[in-house]
């Protein structure tokens, strides 16, 4: 055999090898869900701005999609295309100007900005390839009014009478978010969020879950807003967008897991009402636990969740770790007049905000729902898991 036949086959065995190696250690790579994104960059006449569109990109395709698939245990990841230049809208900043309040938002102002971004770049965009829309401001939070919103499914309500589309008739799939430059990498999930859930039976699967009513109130924008945290506390960015401003976001609860279709049903123990059960359950942000979280249903709309967060990737930025019990009603769409579809225990009420919500061995380590009759106790810790008893009263 000469020397080209030798280096072919060599060639040709190296190439197979690789090819095996790599199904061999990315076993998610073909069956992974990937999200395609367009984010429009937009500008006002009035306005200007110094953000470069490198930043932007980051942003989302490395930042966001990093996020995204840690939180979906590789699952799903997101593909972003960014506009190549900023569009500059017809109108000045104040036209398009909302409420800070989700329930003082001016939608026929939300509807304008939304038409005005996607007309502009009705011409050099096929939004037929895209999953979801995102438009980025050359503005401040200050000059917009909000730093952050989705616009359908969200302030535009979440049925499908209306649809998006631009003046040649392209139809805008999935939903809309609208940032500020500024946003956080917790707001960009959080309405991002609301569009990669979608909608079912005419309600938007992941709703923000603070309270509305209470976010409407006077004050101080971020006081009055974590005022409003009472259902999730910092333990979810659909309820507190970020923890600390200058973290990143802490990781997503398993409600919101679940609503996503994040955790594999093999990792879910399911223990029926009046059932007694013993299991360990890892931490959620370590996808290779054999339990990720434990259900109990109570009804067929009510269940408690049980979740153990441990300072584990982006849960390192969660004001503390344990135990996670939380209620769960699925009769309740939406986080208004003190209701909501999901609420944690709180195990420490004396700690505000429910950052002392956590259950934990040498603390508060047991809960007893006395009317449904249902105890659930910490009885050991095992390295970054707990062993937990769950048993009727």
């Amino acid at each position: 055999m000469n020397n080209n036949k030798m280096n072919l086959v060599t060639l040709i065995i190296v190439i197979v090898t690789s090819l095996f190696i790599f199904v061999m250690t990315e076993p998610m790579a073909f069956g992974e869900i990937v999200e395609k994104g367009i984010v429009i960059l937009v500008e006002f006449p009035d306005v200007s701005h110094d953000v470069n569109r490198d930043f932007v990109q980051k942003r989302f395709s490395q930042h966001l999609n990093d996020y995204v698939k840690e939180m979906s245990y590789n699952k799903v990841s997101l593909k972003i295309d960014v506009t190549k230049k900023w569009h500059t809208l017809p109108d000045s900043v104040s036209k398009y100007r909302i409420s800070p309040r989700n329930l003082e938002v001016d939608k026929s102002r939300v509807r304008k900005i939304i038409d005005d971004a996607l007309n502009a770049v009705d011409k050099d965009v096929d939004f037929s390839e895209y999953s979801f829309t995102a438009i980025v401001m050359g503005a401040k939070v200050t000059e917009y009014g909000m730093i952050g919103l989705c616009g359908y499914p969200g302030m535009l309500g979440w049925g499908t009478e209306d649809v998006l589309k631009t003046k040649s008739g392209q139809l805008v799939k999935g939903g809309v978010a609208i940032f500020s430059f500024q946003a956080h990498l917790g707001t960009f999930f959080h309405d991002i969020a609301h569009i990669l859930g979608g909608v079912k039976g005419g309600k938007r699967k992941i709703p923000c879950l603070y309270d509305h009513d209470l976010q409407a109130k006077p004050g101080p924008m971020r006081e009055t807003f974590v005022d409003s945290t009472i259902n999730m506390g910092f333990w979810d960015p659909m309820s507190c967008h970020y923890f600390k401003r200058e973290s990143p976001p802490p990781g997503i609860s398993s409600w919101t897991k679940m609503r996503l279709n994040w955790i594999q049903q093999s990792k879910i123990k399911i223990i029926k009402k009046g059932e007694k059960a013993e299991f360990i359950l890892g931490p959620l942000e370590d996808g290779s636990a054999e339990v990720l979280l434990a259900k109990i249903p109570i009804s067929d709309n009510t269940y408690y969740l049980i979740e153990n967060r441990q300072p584990i990737g982006y849960d390192k930025n969660l004001p503390g770790s344990g135990v996670l019990i939380m209620y769960a009603d699925d009769s309740i769409a939406e986080c208004r007049h003190g209701k909501a579809p999901v609420k944690l225990i709180d195990a420490d009420s004396s700690v505000p905000h429910l950052e002392g919500a956590a259950f934990d061995i040498g603390k508060k380590s047991s809960f007893r729902d006395e009317k449904n009759r249902i105890r659930i106790e910490l009885k050991e810790k095992i390295g970054n898991s707990y062993r937990i008893i769950v048993s009727p009263i």
